[in-house]
């Protein structure tokens, strides 16, 4: 794919198909971006090359860090300059990686609530959520700020590529904080999903007969009944989830409870649990903070340590291999609210984890050859958040 000199390039970038992408190479390599940005140590954030490649010496090691021009960005979400659905126009190449920073020049003045969005072109569709207002959410989470109308609970149905408001949907009490957005990838499908992270559901959207758009609850994570917490209710706050190139199965962490779970969706009207696995969070057995179950026991999670490290934080971005076998996972939010719920994570810096996934029958288990740990950086711990393979993958490519 990237053999071909441009003069003779027949294809754009990416592959025909999303099942054909799952046939494409093995990663070798992850670009993740990391955050100094609220963490007291006055370093540009960078982003980093992870090698993924278990065949190589520098295997589950930092390679190569691109430091920003600038201190107090707070990069997060990244994205490339084209994607699979240029995989058409041979003039198309995907040659830049984007990095947004979460940064607002003007003091008081807010943009409108919007936050990730997906869409699906051969509906015409785009669809977009709504996390916060700034003000709000940069200062960490306080749930006076749910009650004063400052976090959102809408999905936006835009025309695409056109893009005007079409449909506003009310997502109620149990949508509120929608945050990340996928279609399924077959770009036939006119469903997709949004994971609510402050109720803890996964809400499906679809089209309905008449060509509007409808929504429904999918999955629901129960909150847990805790002690020695600042509530007496934890939510599980599904901050990340993807779904496999397949469209068979969809992942999802739960930040707070500390687990990463999938779900054949197979059905998509009905999700069903295969596999789920604890790799960190509030509840872990060394935690203060203890689960209570419906007959009144106490519980926590077991978490296992990886090479000799306690999994500190939960877990909150994902990543899926081409293939569907191993998912990446990382554990800083945002850097406010990571100082707010996990102190340890800002002082000691974040990790990066694999998990092998069985994609027969379902099953997740961790690799434990496999552990990368930012707060072993050059310049100090540093919060690791998003990741993206140099050719695409399935939280950035979109088919048409």
């Amino acid at each position: 794919m990237g053999e071909e000199t441009e003069c003779c390039r027949t294809t754009g970038p990416g592959y025909e198909t999303p099942l054909k992408a799952m046939s494409g190479p093995k990663e070798a390599l992850l670009y993740v971006t990391c955050v100094y940005t609220g963490t007291g140590r006055e370093k540009p954030d960078f982003l980093a090359t992870v090698d993924v490649d278990p065949n190589s010496p520098a295997y589950s090691k930092v390679i190569h860090r691109l430091s920003m021009p600038y201190v107090g960005d707070e990069l997060h979400h990244s994205g490339w300059n084209a994607c699979s659905s240029c995989h058409g126009d041979p003039s198309a190449d995907r040659r830049f990686l984007i990095l947004p920073s979460l940064v607002w020049e003007k003091p008081g003045h807010s943009p409108m609530f919007g936050y990730d969005f997906w869409y699906q072109p051969r509906h015409k569709t785009m669809i977009s959520s709504s996390w916060g207002a700034p003000v709000a959410f940069t200062k960490g989470f306080d749930l006076q700020h749910v009650a004063d109308g400052l976090y959102g609970r809408h999905l936006h149905v835009y025309s695409w590529p056109d893009g005007e408001l079409k449909q506003t949907l009310d997502l109620g009490v149990t949508g509120l904080l929608p945050l990340e957005t996928r279609f399924l990838h077959d770009p036939s499908k006119d469903t997709g999903y949004v994971g609510c992270a402050l109720t803890s559901n996964m809400v499906r959207f679809f089209k309905t007969e008449d060509g509007s758009w409808s929504h429904e609850v999918a999955i629901s994570v129960k909150p847990l009944k805790v002690q020695n917490w600042i509530l007496p209710e934890m939510p599980g706050l599904i901050t990340d989830f993807l779904i496999s190139l397949d469209d068979r199965f969809l992942y999802f962490v739960n930040w707070l409870h500390g687990d990463v779970r999938q779900y054949n969706i197979e059905d998509p009207k009905n999700p069903v649990l295969v596999g789920q696995v604890w790799v960190g969070g509030m509840i872990q057995k060394g935690s203060p903070v203890v689960a209570m179950t419906e007959d009144g026991k106490a519980w926590q999670s077991d978490v296992p340590e990886i090479q000799g490290h306690r999994l500190r934080g939960g877990p909150q971005m994902i990543q899926l291999s081409l293939d569907g076998k191993r998912l990446y996972v990382t554990n800083s939010l945002f850097s406010a609210w990571d100082r707010q719920f996990y102190p340890e994570l800002v002082e000691k810096g974040s990790h990066m984890l694999q998990i092998d996934v069985n994609t027969d029958k379902g099953g997740l288990k961790t690799n434990p050859n496999f552990f990368v740990d930012f707060g072993a950086e050059p310049d100090g711990p540093s919060l690791a958040h998003e990741m993206r393979y140099p050719g695409g993958d399935c939280t950035s490519d979109i088919w048409t």
